[in-house]
């Protein structure tokens, strides 16, 4: 029996697959926000002199990029609340899991921004009498940021993509909705490829607006 495509369950379903998708979104922008404050901060610790803060980012950081998306979030929706003998709400799991796995990601790209700055950068600003942390703030995070923007870009299209694990702990997000919607239609091709389209025209802008920033922070340099 030869498959007819459908429009009227892209068009019913759009609404649906649309909340689905602002969810995404704004988890998303939440956890890669939250990541880039935990990144920063681990990126630091990662080139910091003190061993005892070096190592404690280093096992953070190889810990997170060395073990599943997946495995993360079950560990905080099933085996945090199993331990403390509490429930926690799929929303918040997520956003933890995502902004933690994100934070590892930010924390080397920040690294190796740091460490693609001229030491010399360094050694003048400790000559004008700045200490470290002053040097850091002023000199070396500024200019790193400007190189890291492209990184954190694809950063935050990663984790768009990967959010579709989140569906599996029942957070109604796009690709929950989709399985949702495929399930009660019976209409899965029609309904996968709308959303596969979704979340290519969600990163797009995204590819674009970093591109943009890049010429602009260049033109200033």
């Amino acid at each position: 029996m030869k498959y007819v495509w459908s429009w009227k369950v892209i068009v019913q379903s759009f609404p649906m697959l649309l909340a689905g998708a602002g969810l995404t979104i704004r988890l998303t922008c939440i956890a890669v926000g939250m990541g880039i404050l935990i990144g920063t901060f681990f990126g630091i610790g990662r080139v910091a002199k003190n061993r005892l803060i070096y190592g404690l980012s280093s096992v953070y950081v190889n810990f997170i990029r060395g073990t599943p998306l997946l495995v993360q979030l079950y560990l905080v929706y099933f085996g945090i609340p199993a331990l403390i003998g509490t429930h926690i709400d799929p929303m918040l799991a997520a956003i933890i899991t995502m902004s933690v796995n994100s934070g590892a990601y930010v924390a080397e790209i920040v690294r190796a921004g740091i460490q693609s700055i001229s030491r010399g950068q360094m050694e003048a600003a400790r000559s004008l009498g700045m200490t470290y942390g002053q040097a850091m703030t002023y000199v070396i995070i500024p200019q790193t940021f400007k190189r890291i923007i492209p990184p954190l870009g694809n950063e935050f299209i990663a984790l768009l993509k990967d959010s579709s694990i989140v569906s599996v702990i029942a957070l109604e997000e796009l690709v929950r909705k989709g399985y949702l919607i495929s399930g009660r239609t019976f209409r899965s091709f029609e309904i996968w490829t709308a959303v596969a389209f979704m979340f290519l025209f969600m990163t797009l802008p995204i590819t674009q607006l970093v591109n943009y920033t890049e010429r602009k922070l260049k033109k200033g340099d």
